[in-house]
């Protein structure tokens, strides 16, 4: 059984890291180079992740600087990023091409919490999924005399602490994630 439970342990973790690498490249106001690092564009006829082309660099709070290796990519990164979702207006100088992060407005902040929480919510929601596979699995090996009842309740006592544990580390990212947002 406990090969189950570290089974289920390694899948929290990578939920967990999902969900704070999809917090990450919220736009809360402030520049980050992981806004744009999965930005795909159509480089040496395949499409390739901006981090592979460029160096991106933060020279101030509200602006990302994109610098590719090859000048030619220039107007190709340009075209990526305003045909990305992140609503941004590339400046191109012929050198770099810079994004200057607007300031967030008190609704678009509330906007931003809402989809903080409903990324928190999803996470849950995969927690309680793959807890429900591991208590499956348990269950089959109780019913197939695999393992007795005191093991399945002892199996079950487990899982439920790490769950719990999991759950009340995603409500700690969240929260903060949430104080980044409304910080002005």
């Amino acid at each position: 059984m406990d090969d189950l439970i570290l089974q289920a342990q390694g899948e929290f973790a990578k939920i967990l890291e999902h969900l704070k690498g999809e917090y990450a490249r919220l736009q809360i106001g402030r520049a980050s180079a992981s806004l744009v690092e999965g930005v795909m564009v159509e480089a040496y006829g395949a499409k390739q992740a901006l981090k592979g082309l460029a160096n991106i660099s933060i020279p101030d709070a509200r602006t990302i600087q994109i610098q590719p290796w090859d000048k030619s990519l220039l107007s190709a990164i340009e075209k990526a990023v305003q045909a990305s979702d992140l609503n941004l207006n590339p400046v191109n100088d012929g050198v770099v091409v810079r994004l200057n992060l607007p300031a967030l407005t008190e609704e678009r902040r509330k906007e931003l919490v809402k989809v903080v929480s409903r990324m928190a919510e999803e996470a849950r929601i995969s927690v309680r999924n793959i807890r429900q596979k591991a208590h499956d699995k348990g269950k089959e090996r109780e019913k197939s005399k695999q393992a007795t009842e005191d093991q399945f309740k002892s199996f079950q006592k487990k899982l439920q602490e790490k769950v719990d544990a999991v759950n009340l580390e995603i409500e700690k990212i969240s929260k903060n994630k949430e104080n980044d947002v409304l910080t002005i």
